[in-house]
């Protein structure tokens, strides 16, 4: 049996205590973002930083859950996410699952997906053909313009690949069409890859905030992060939105603190995403294995 020798102990205890330290350093500003959110208005302006409440109130999440404007901020944001990630899986596994196949053309758009890694359509001409196509003040403005990432349609297209021919030759024989051969036969088996990419999607949606400024200028379409700016920047969320900054501000509630309702208000957007993860944990690195390294 081997055993490890005292320097090689001290070299594996060293690294796991600085993972431990980076673990740590990395949970504080959650846990922080926890303890200020719970704080009273009392232990807030007494200490400044607090690192444990003296008493735990809910006053901040009171006055969160009472804006309309935030509520309904939360109903957008999981529409968009929730349509987003359909739409996007939808799209790029179809095109994926095309360029996986061999079609007339195929080299010609496979080029076309990796030029759009070196060249960008640009910020005004994007914005152009969302407003000239009438998606301007819709969610759809925030869905259709980047439904397929390019990266993503390469991994699922190598990930197709690697099923083996035999199953889609049978299903040929057998009289299925390749779109019941893309419903029925490879996408059961490309669960892994697409439940990493679902997260990758969601995600993407969920933080949705230039976009959303961009396209949306209906205040009561804003998305949650654009409500979350508003919040950070005017120490409130309110409902009534249009007013002017110096209105929103006259609107404070003096007994609970901007700084508690913004830790609040961010523990809030972030709590869905990060529930996820558990869930998708086990197909995440495996599905992006898989789709990186076969074909």
């Amino acid at each position: 049996m081997y055993r490890k020798s005292l320097g090689e102990k001290t070299f594996d205890g060293s690294i796991i205590l600085l993972l431990v330290l980076t673990s740590l350093l990395m949970l504080f500003p959650f846990y922080y973002m926890i303890v200020i959110s719970f704080s009273s208005y009392d232990d807030y302006l007494r200490h400044g930083v607090v690192l444990w409440p003296k008493q735990w109130v809910l006053d901040a999440y009171r006055s969160i859950f009472e804006s309309r404007a935030f509520v309904r901020s939360i109903g957008s944001t999981v529409f968009v996410t929730v349509a987003g990630t359909l739409v996007d899986l939808i799209m790029t596994s179809s095109m994926a699952y095309a360029l996986s196949r061999d079609i007339p053309g195929r080299k010609f758009f496979n080029m076309m997906v990796v030029f759009t890694f070196l060249f960008g359509g640009g910020m005004i001409p994007t914005y152009l053909i969302v407003k000239s196509t009438g998606l301007i003040d819709t969610y759809w403005a925030l869905i259709i313009p980047g439904c397929i990432s390019a990266f993503n349609l390469i991994i699922i297209r190598q990930f197709f690949r690697g099923i083996p021919n035999e199953l889609n030759d049978a299903a040929l024989i057998d009289g299925a069409s390749e779109v019941k051969i893309f419903v029925l036969i490879v996408l059961p088996l490309s669960k892994p890859v697409l439940a990493a990419f679902s997260l990758f999607y969601a995600v993407g949606h969920w933080n949705t905030f230039f976009d959303a400024i961009l396209y949306l200028n209906d205040s009561t379409k804003w998305t949650l992060q654009v409500v979350l700016r508003q919040l950070v920047i005017l120490g409130n969320v309110s409902d009534t939105l249009h007013q002017s900054p110096e209105a929103r501000m006259a609107q404070l509630d003096q007994q609970t603190p901007p700084e508690t309702i913004g830790m609040a208000a961010v523990l809030v957007a972030t709590i869905p995403i990060l529930l996820l993860y558990p869930f998708l944990q086990k197909h995440f690195a495996k599905g992006v294995m898989l789709g990186s390294i076969k074909g």
